[in-house]
Parts: structure tokens; C-alpha cells; sequence
């Protein structure tokens, strides 16, 4: 029974329960059939595989310097490199390190060198200070409009990768384009509209959905005579064989017109198309 308890501790060391059931079952059946002389061998069997299955246990995801000390403890017991690397793989898995690299710490290692660490390295001193971030952002603000190509110009001390890196991640500059909008609103146009949605407000507060309904609204837009076909209204369901079909490019007719709308809550009302040359001004707006 005591190499049936060893054998569970290293099963549930390894975590193989199924191990241990296979055994305890096996071992009954060899207690009733031929006695415990013969149960006693076949334990110290199954015990000196699972030893085994231990020793060829695999490391996952070992530390690179844990590995590196590895190294040089075998290097010390005047191990080859290949025995070295061999050790390794057994332990780590196979492409836990190369050959070459396990030859490269045994080399420094034999040249005095006892840090399993890389050493920091210096690098290349960077170009990048203080100053000529200042100098970049005040070129900045003197063209809004630049380019990176342009820009370069001014610094040819660095190439325009890290220019165009100063640029956006250590000033924080984004190139974004105008924002449209209808009209060029004055002070004076803003007051108004002002004045007249608070005095619709009020109006509607006072006066409720009646109000509403005596609302009327318009809006004015250039209308073509003759609008052509676009190549996106033109497309037809066909199969891949036919022959393409041909269209000429036309352009929009010149010739334009001024067309008005008018609507209130329930629906437009009115539709007038003005004279040619004329457009919408207040006089038209009353005639209507």
C-alpha cells in the first residue's frame, strides 16, 4: 500500500487522476488472481514510469534569465554547447533557445562575463529636444496650411518621419479640413434670428397649436431644364456576355431657373418656378 500511496502523490503531483484509478483497479485484479508478491512488482514498475514522466516534464514560458543561469551553471561542469542546448530542450521545449544563441552566452560566459541580464543599451543619442519643438510650432503657426515636405525644408537636420512624429505626437497637431456652412452669418443677421425665435416662442406660448398653423415656411433652389442621366441611373441588369453599353458624358444645362417651395404643418402649398434670370428677394417673397 505504500507504493500505491507514492505513486498517487506523484499522479496528483502531475495531475493525472486517471493514472491513479488505472493502477488501484489493476492492482485489485492482481490481489485476487496472483497475491501480493506479484502486485509489489508490478507497483514498483508503474512507480518508475511515473518518476520518469516526471523528469521529462515540460517548463512553459521559462524566463530568458533563468535559462541564461542555466547555461552557465553547465558551463562550469564543462559541458558542451550542444549538451548544453540539448539539456535545454529536454527541460524548456524545443524552441526554448537556439544553438547559436546557447553558444553565444557560453562564449561570454567563458570571457568572465557573469550578468545573465542584457545590458542597457545606450543607443543612438536622440536629435529631438526642447528646442526644436519650440522652432517646429512656431513654424506652425506662422503657415496653418503646410506640408510635411514644406516643413522639412526649414529643419533639414532630421528626416520627415520624425518630423511629421514631432508633429502629430509631440505638439498633438491633427490636419482637418473647414467646416461648411449655408451662409456667412453677420452679428447683425445673428441678432435677428435671435429676436425672432424668442418672439416665436413666445407667440406659441401664448397662442398654442393655432399658432402653428398659421405658420408658413419657404425655401428657394436653382432648378436645371434639363438634368442628364447618371451613369448610376443608367445601369441595367445584364448578363456577362452582352455587349457594354455605350453613354456619351453630358454636362449639367446651364440654362437654370429659380424654383420656390412653401409648406406649413400639414404640407407644401405652394410650387413657382420664377422667370429666367430672375431671382428671390423680398419683393417676390410678398408678391407670392
Amino acid at each position: 500500500m505504500r507504493v500505491i500511496q507514492k505513486i498517487s502523490s506523484v499522479c496528483e503531483y502531475c495531475h493525472c487522476s486517471a493514472v491513479v484509478t488505472m493502477v488501484c483497479m489493476r492492482a485489485e485484479f492482481f490481489i485476487l488472481r496472483q497475491g501480493t508478491d506479484a502486485i509489489c512488482r508490478h507497483l514498483n514498475s508503474v512507480y518508475t514510469l511515473c518518476c520518469v514522466f516526471i523528469m521529462f516534464k515540460k517548463i512553459e514560458n521559462p524566463a530568458a534569465c533563468e535559462m541564461r543561469s542555466v547555461i552557465r551553471f553547465l558551463n562550469v561542469k564543462n559541458m558542451k554547447p550542444a549538451e548544453i542546448h540539448q539539456q535545454l530542450c529536454d527541460v524548456y521545449g524545443e524552441h526554448a533557445m537556439s544553438s547559436s544563441m546557447v553558444r553565444r552566452w557560453v562564449r561570454l560566459f567563458n570571457e568572465r562575463c557573469e550578468n545573465v541580464h542584457y545590458d542597457q543599451r545606450s543607443g543612438r543619442p536622440s536629435v529631438v529636444n526642447e528646442d526644436l519643438v519650440c522652432a517646429v510650432e512656431e513654424k506652425i503657426r506662422e503657415n496653418r496650411q503646410f506640408t510635411i515636405t514644406s516643413l522639412s525644408l526649414h529643419f533639414p537636420q532630421i528626416s520627415r518621419s520624425l518630423l511629421h512624429e514631432i508633429v502629430s505626437d509631440e505638439l498633438g497637431f491633427r490636419k482637418l479640413c473647414a467646416c461648411w456652412v449655408p451662409k456667412m452669418l453677420t452679428e447683425e443677421h445673428k441678432l435677428k434670428r435671435q429676436a425672432s425665435a424668442l418672439d416665436f416662442l413666445t407667440r406659441y406660448s401664448e397662442e398654442g397649436d393655432n399658432f402653428l398653423s398659421r405658420s408658413v415656411t419657404g425655401d428657394e433652389t436653382w432648378v436645371s431644364r434639363a438634368t442628364p442621366e447618371s451613369k448610376q441611373q443608367s445601369m441595367e441588369w445584364r448578363h456577362t456576355s452582352s455587349p457594354t453599353k455605350t453613354k456619351f458624358k453630358q454636362t449639367t444645362s446651364t440654362r437654370k431657373i429659380m424654383g420656390t417651395v412653401f409648406w406649413d404643418r400639414k404640407g407644401v402649398l405652394l410650387v413657382d418656378f420664377l422667370p429666367q434670370g430672375s431671382t428671390i428677394n423680398v419683393s417676390v417673397y410678398c408678391n407670392t
